[in-house]
């Protein structure tokens, strides 16, 4: 038994694409994964902990030190969220585009997990090392936007949504990458593009 750990950067609830097009990919995931216990994790539920006594923890740890007292228990709760992000074998992150990039809320999370022993290593001749490589952990990532699409002029604004998160996803060691995306631009054709989106979640769903 697997499982498929849904994890959520929109606050949007039913008003939100992103969350729709998850919902496609979940359903078709469990009529063909019956026996795969499925999570889901809304990043915006409080569950994220604050992380400034957790950034001297992180260069205590660098300097070879065991964070003590305050510095202990911000490392102690990072450790849960990276625990619980890493148990999952399947992952499918929802992700809105906010202001060319991604929702505050989602770069929290990547830079709570993002630490060294856990998601990287630094080796001082080749540089960092992918530390989720080659556990055959798979990720699928729904980006949407309103505004910014691909082709699209300039002025429409940039990507730097997909860009971003791709990267931190390789620079862990996941290269299993698969994405829907929902981008209807201001003057497409909105109903066409979401019945398209939604066709690749159900599709996707069926064999990730």
């Amino acid at each position: 038994m697997g499982t498929l750990l849904h994890i959520s950067a929109s606050p949007r609830g039913e008003a939100s694409e992103s969350l729709r097009i998850a919902r496609h990919f979940i359903e078709a995931y469990q009529e063909n994964h019956p026996e795969d216990q499925v999570e889901h994790w809304d990043l915006w539920d409080g569950s994220l902990p604050e992380f400034a006594a957790g950034a001297r923890a992180k260069m205590t740890v660098f300097g070879g030190g065991e964070p003590q007292g305050e510095e202990g228990d911000a490392w102690a709760a990072a450790r849960q969220v990276f625990d619980r992000f890493d148990a999952a074998d399947r992952v499918l992150f929802s992700v809105p585009m906010w202001n060319s990039g991604i929702p505050y809320v989602l770069k929290q999370f990547i830079d709570v997990v993002s630490q060294p022993g856990w998601v990287f290593g630094v080796d001082l001749e080749t540089g960092y090392q992918h530390l989720l490589a080659g556990r055959g952990k798979k990720v699928a990532t729904v980006y949407t936007s309103a505004v910014w699409a691909p082709g699209i002029a300039p002025g429409f604004g940039s990507d730097f949504q997909s860009t971003y998160f791709n990267d931190w996803l390789r620079w862990t060691g996941i290269t299993d990458l698969s994405e829907i995306r929902f981008h209807p631009t201001l003057t497409g054709d909105v109903d066409a593009a979401r019945a398209d989106a939604d066709a690749q979640a159900r599709e996707l769903g069926k064999t990730f």
